[in-house]
């Protein structure tokens, strides 16, 4: 039998992953476009699951749903922001409309569409070499010892 404190925990977990994942799916339906609703789901379904995830490894108190549960948060933690980066670049390059309230966009003119590539403008580049701050061996003008 488990005791009281560990009943509380995993309540608490219970309701804290239920909650973010409620929150993840009202963000997915009522967001207005793709990069919003990959924002919501990617953000607190993350966190949701992986506290559903704890809160099964507490539960059933054994050392291998320890760490399976270990394993789950870590499939969630590296596979997440991947397939994000990769829904949003998708978004992007196909054009996918954009809510009228997302007034910014940087990549506008810096990213070749055909040959899928994002290049920095030449004035962010002189202003990087000119900027005092950097030495010469940054790695934002492109020369010296940085990982390219």
């Amino acid at each position: 039998m488990i005791e009281p404190l560990a009943q509380l925990i995993l309540a608490v977990l219970v309701l804290a992953g239920s909650g973010f994942a409620l929150i993840a799916a009202i963000g997915i339906w009522r967001l207005p476009d793709s990069l919003m609703r990959m924002h919501a789901s990617s953000k607190a379904g993350t966190l949701g699951g992986s506290l559903l995830f704890f809160a099964v490894a507490i539960g059933l108190g054994e050392f291998d749903a320890v760490v399976r549960a270990l394993a789950g948060v870590a499939f969630l933690l590296f596979t997440t922001p991947i397939a994000s980066h990769l829904i949003a670049r998708a978004t992007y390059l196909l054009g996918v409309p954009r809510d009228p309230s997302q007034v910014r966009d940087d990549l506008e003119g810096r990213y070749d569409l055909t040959a899928r590539v994002c290049q920095a403008p030449a004035d962010v580049i002189a202003g990087a070499s000119n900027n005092p701050a950097r030495g010469p061996d940054s790695p934002a003008t492109g020369t010296g010892g940085g990982a390219a």
